[in-house]
């Protein structure tokens, strides 16, 4: 099958779980035999097309306008364009922002999956305007798309009280981070499971400040390391640094594109601390349950479907500090419960996750061309 996917930043993964799903997803479709496109956003300033590969995927480099309300549309509105006129046999389109350019789709007879992420309206980041807009495009969403795809149950509850529709349902996969060795974090000068750990965007539901702030509170020994940023988040980003303060036990990393080395920080981490309150199942947070390292979220559905009862939750930075101080306290408790967590994973495999997304785009096609289309093979 010929299998487009729109509406994220592309690949290869380095911003958050929409590009780590293509990513993983496109690549094992590739080697499952389908011809796989990824809209990919160009980078600034370069306003051409640009065609490129990767993993056996093929890229589509679009332009975007560089303004926080205009950068997702503006893109998928020229990936949707190319779509159009390249004429796929299945569209998966990412992020339910996207749903008022699905017509496009719909009328070049495309059919069309759209992976509805977390509730974006609740993002602190979306004035009143920009959370009715989010609002708005639920419902477009669930009128123009063949499918609606939910990563976590919580979302598929949100839609079926709200819209009385049923979803797909595929959460993400979890990689093991097992054997990755220690020489990078090294030259961090942190030594293996002696560190906290947070993976974050800058934005105020992920409540990166909440984890600053809960560890300067806390009596914990072990350095806070803290990996992100977030483009349009300067104020969040300088309340980050203004709650590190001089505090020389907070390491404020940035952005890091280097995965040898972030692979080394989550597998080597005592505990990940994960703050996420409005998405559904999180990348960050699988990667550190595959990583073996126990795990503190903020206390909402989603993260707690994940972690069951292998988490650690917590609602305000008093509960956070009394985490810090007591997994360092039961050091070997804690290192139980990363490997029960590990264990768990069975449920987040992305070798699975592709075999769902391969199944729907079937049933999308076959539905949408009759019942002699193509089948998968056995």
């Amino acid at each position: 099958m010929r299998i487009s996917m729109i509406g994220t930043r592309g690949v290869p993964a380095r911003y958050g779980g929409f590009e780590t799903c293509l990513e993983e997803v496109g690549q094992r479709l590739v080697k499952r035999g389908h011809d796989v496109t990824v809209y990919c956003r160009a980078a600034e300033g370069d306003d051409e097309v640009a065609l490129g590969e990767y993993l056996g995927m093929r890229l589509v480099r679009l332009p975007a306008l560089r303004r926080k309300t205009l950068e997702t549309l503006s893109h998928t509105a020229l990936s949707v364009r190319h779509a159009a006129a390249d004429r796929p046999d299945v569209a998966f389109v990412f992020n339910a922002a996207n749903a008022p350019l699905l017509p496009v789709l719909r009328f070049r007879r495309i059919p069309v999956a759209t992976h509805v992420d977390g509730l974006e309206w609740k993002r602190a980041k979306w004035n009143g305007f920009g959370q009715r807009y989010y609002r708005a495009a639920e419902a477009l969403a669930v009128r123009w798309s063949d499918a609606l795809i939910a990563d976590a149950r919580g979302i598929q509850d949100y839609y079926s009280e709200r819209f009385s529709v049923a979803t797909e349902f595929i959460p993400y996969g979890a990689p093991v981070l097992s054997g990755v060795g220690t020489d990078r974090i090294a030259e961090l000068g942190l030594a293996p499971r002696h560190y906290h750990l947070v993976v974050s965007r800058f934005e105020p539901e992920n409540h990166v400040d909440l984890a600053v702030d809960a560890y300067r509170r806390s009596a914990a020994a072990h350095p806070l390391v803290v990996v992100g940023s977030a483009p349009y988040a300067d104020e969040y980003t300088a309340e980050i640094k203004r709650l590190a303060g001089a505090d020389g036990r907070v390491r404020l990393l940035g952005a890091l594109w280097d995965q040898r080395q972030l692979d080394q920080l989550y597998g080597n981490a005592l505990t990940y601390v994960h703050g996420h309150s409005v998405g559904g199942t999180n990348p960050s947070l699988l990667r550190a349950m595959g990583a073996g390292a126990a795990t503190s979220a903020f206390d909402v559905n989603f993260n707690r479907e994940v972690l069951a009862e292998f988490g650690r939750f917590f609602t305000n930075s008093d509960e956070l500090a009394a985490l810090y101080e007591d997994a360092e306290a039961n050091r070997e408790a804690t290192l139980r419960r990363g490997h029960a967590q590990l264990a768990s994973l069975h449920r987040y495999e992305w070798d699975g996750v592709a075999e769902s997304y391969e199944s729907l785009a079937f049933r999308l096609a076959n539905r949408h061309a009759g019942s002699r289309s193509p089948t998968p093979e056995n």
